[in-house]
């Protein structure tokens, strides 16, 4: 229970130090069957307070409440998971979790802290996200690196896969050189201020013709800037930006974009025909490698299973 009642502290450090003390003594307090262990995977306990706050986990995000056996599986399946990466030196270090549950936050939108609050919110600490994340992001580097060849996919079953249903704009493949620009704004700026930037974007906007004309621009006036060369392909890109990019003229700016930064476009320096995926077919060779994965993936933690040791105690 230490580890447990130091890890609460820690997410309330900005209180007053007696509503501290009392929390810990609250934490320390609660009966021992709180933690009482449920089953033992290869000598690695898993608690009701893990079924528990793995079972609020899976309700948040997917908003479904799972049974108490579904959690309990799930949980020795990630405890085998990590003990087996292990012996092929997949080992996450604290950092490495960190930084996979910060890029998790970042694609909500949300910073690690900010991700860890919507957590506690519901009454789940962030640690139990994190051995989560860690027991996947080692489970697909194994699988990945050990079955290596039998999960690449055949350019002809792609082939077969994309001609399916793919859509003519989906069947050929460019790449685009684009140059971000950006005119700032400061963050919580009036909406009369983002809108006098937006159509300062629009006038720039009807006078560039070339990408020359933009770096020259761009560099010129203040609160902007222009980013280095990026190239892109069409399988690259979601379908709208792609479309949009498909019909510019080269040299030109796309819309104006409010976004975090201020008023966002991008300049569509070139535009030429490539042999890399179509999006038909990088979606119908992701889909295929999924496949092949699950696949795999599965038979290999049916086989740990029957391996392993798992000993089930009275509270199951």
């Amino acid at each position: 229970m230490t580890m447990n009642a130091t890890s609460i502290l820690s997410l309330f450090t900005r209180l007053a130090a007696t509503a501290c003390v009392a929390l810990t003594l609250s934490v320390m307090s609660q009966p021992a069957r709180a933690q009482a262990v449920v089953v033992m995977v290869n000598g690695d306990p898993v608690t009701t307070f893990d079924i528990e706050q793995r079972s609020k986990l899976i309700a948040l995000t997917t908003h479904k409440t799972p049974s108490r056996q579904e959690v309990l599986q799930e949980l020795i399946d990630d405890k085998l998971k990590i003990k087996e990466a292990k012996k092929f030196s997949i080992d996450l270090s604290a950092s490495d979790v960190d930084e996979t549950y910060a890029a998790m936050g970042s694609r909500m939108r949300l910073n690690a802290d900010q991700l860890s609050k919507v957590l506690e919110a519901q009454g789940i600490r962030p640690e139990t996200l994190k051995s989560r994340l860690k027991a996947e992001t080692a489970w697909s580097a194994l699988v990945r690196g050990r079955f290596k060849q039998s999960l690449l996919v055949g350019e002809k079953d792609v082939q077969s896969a994309a001609s399916g249903d793919a859509q003519p704009a989906d069947t050929e493949s460019f790449e685009y050189r684009l140059r971000p620009v950006v005119l700032f704004v400061a963050r919580g700026a009036a909406p009369a201020v983002i809108e006098q930037r937006r159509k300062e974007a629009e006038v720039i906007r009807d006078r560039v013709q070339s990408c020359d004309e933009a770096i020259s621009i761009f560099q010129s006036l203040r609160e902007s800037a222009i980013r280095d060369p990026i190239a892109k392909t069409s399988a690259d890109v979601p379908a709208n930006f792609r479309e949009q990019l498909d019909k510019m003229q080269i040299g030109h700016l796309s819309p104006p974009e409010v976004t975090k930064q201020g008023i966002e476009m991008v300049a569509l320096c070139d535009r030429r025909k490539t042999t890399a995926d179509t999006p038909a077919k990088r979606e119908a060779r992701d889909k295929l490698f999924a496949q092949k994965f699950e696949t795999k993936a599965k038979s290999y933690l049916t086989d740990l299973r029957k391996s392993a040791m798992i000993e089930y105690r009275s509270d199951r």
